[in-house]
């Protein structure tokens, strides 16, 4: 079982109850699932470009990412509707948890003068976005290999009705946000 998920059964669970009185277990907020996204502009002119991304992004989650296409043509872009503009992957599970793990302990630490992650980020219905600028922070990508530093947005959905239920259990879960 990932150390996450013990920490959040041990530890986050009674405190939130305790915190915000909830009646029942079930009640407590949870992570439901988190959503790594790539965005890929620049795959359009070239598929290779597209493939390589792929690639890291599998890399980085372990999971085989789904190519987003564009709904609408936008010309001031260059682009056409069904063109692949980006790639992203749906964790759940324990896959979701060893990510979060990952992410929380050993990537967001290796970011350069790093303050903590933003606190306003939430929106509004309890779910947390965060922003990453280049994807070599992950310990999976060898730094030689890598044509372009790309960015990604992870995406945290919870069980949490309102932002501050979310911040609460991200911050006991070892989210660094920032003071």
């Amino acid at each position: 079982m990932a150390r996450l998920k013990e920490k959040y059964l041990n530890e986050v669970n009674p405190a939130m109850r305790e915190k915000f009185q909830y009646k029942s277990v079930m009640e407590v907020p949870k992570l439901e699932k988190i959503v790594v996204n790539m965005g890929l502009g620049d795959a359009k002119d070239n598929a290779k470009v597209l493939e390589s991304a792929v690639g890291e992004l599998a890399q980085i989650v372990g999971q085989k990412p789904v190519i987003t296409r564009a709904k609408k043509s936008v010309s001031n872009f260059k682009v056409r509707e069904g063109m692949p503009v980006g790639a992203k992957v749906t964790l759940r599970g324990q896959k979701m948890y060893e990510f979060a793990d990952r992410l929380l302990n050993i990537a967001l630490p290796r970011v350069r003068d790093f303050r903590g992650v933003s606190a306003k980020a939430f929106d509004g219905r309890g779910n947390y976005s965060l922003g990453i600028k280049e994807h070599l922070i992950f310990p999976e990508i060898d730094y030689d290999k890598v044509e372009t530093v790309r960015g990604m947005d992870i995406i945290f959905v919870t069980t949490s009705k309102t932002d501050e239920e979310c911040r609460e259990l991200l911050r006991l879960m070892g989210m660094p946000f920032e003071k």
